[in-house]
């Protein structure tokens, strides 16, 4: 039943994706940069409620009061696809990504997020994609944008932890705008690698604001990665 009811989920998840990106694609020229926001927002709602309603999977915020009214560069932990369409309606407001450039030529998808402005690096260009980070991020975070980092820079399973990279936290050194760290533990309901989808709650919590200024780029990496490891760590790390 498991395996049917995330079979079902994924159809909705096709069918919204190309519907809200085609729909977006076709009209986003035309609108302004928080009407195009809205799509993004829209298959987020759409994409949570398919999963509570049909997969039986919830979540619970903690932190929303850390979130700021102004810009900042938000650093969340990645451990499986959930994230990336839960924080774009957790989180308010614009965002910019931080992403591989291929996701720009996935279809559908990838034609719509040409209007959000990502920050599409090659990953293998090292200290080019570094300087990318900051230079673009810093002009989105300037323009009233959230950017949007996951520092480990892949999915890693619950119970393990990959390096942080150093790009997110240069930017925050290099503009001086506050890191919003955020930990959760999709990957226990939601693998990477895997269709199901376990029934459960997903824990999610949003940190104090770090603040960047007059810190290098590893002591901000410290304290995001301090924090966020050290609050998945007290998260429920099993289903039942």
């Amino acid at each position: 039943m498991i395996l049917f009811k995330s079979i079902l989920y994924f159809v909705l998840l096709l069918i919204s994706t190309i519907t809200i990106a085609t729909v977006g694609t076709l009209i986003g020229w035309a609108l302004p940069e928080n009407g195009i926001h809205r799509f993004d927002h829209a298959w987020s709602r759409i994409n949570l409620w398919g999963l509570e309603h049909i997969c039986g999977l919830k979540y619970r915020l903690q932190g929303e009061e850390n979130i700021p009214e102004g810009s900042c560069i938000i650093f969340a932990k990645h451990q499986s696809a959930w994230e990336t369409i839960a924080l774009i309606s957790l989180i308010p407001g614009p965002k910019s990504w931080v992403l591989k450039r291929e996701l720009l030529f996935v279809p559908f998808m990838g034609w719509v997020m040409y209007y959000f402005k990502p920050i599409a690096i090659d990953r293998k260009s090292g200290r080019k994609a570094v300087e990318q980070i900051i230079e673009q991020g810093t002009e989105r975070l300037q323009s009233g944008k959230n950017v949007f980092v996951f520092p480990e820079g892949t999915r890693v399973a619950p119970g393990t932890r990959k390096r942080y990279g150093i790009g997110g936290a240069l930017l925050a050194e290099n503009s001086g705008y506050p890191v919003l760290p955020v930990a959760h533990n999709a990957g226990v309901f939601w693998r990477r690698r895997d269709i199901r989808k376990y029934p459960g709650t997903i824990d999610v919590r949003i940190g104090p604001l770090i603040q960047t200024k007059g810190l290098s780029a590893a002591k901000i990496n410290q304290a995001a990665e301090e924090w966020i490891e050290s609050t998945v760590e007290h998260l429920p790390q099993s289903r039942g």
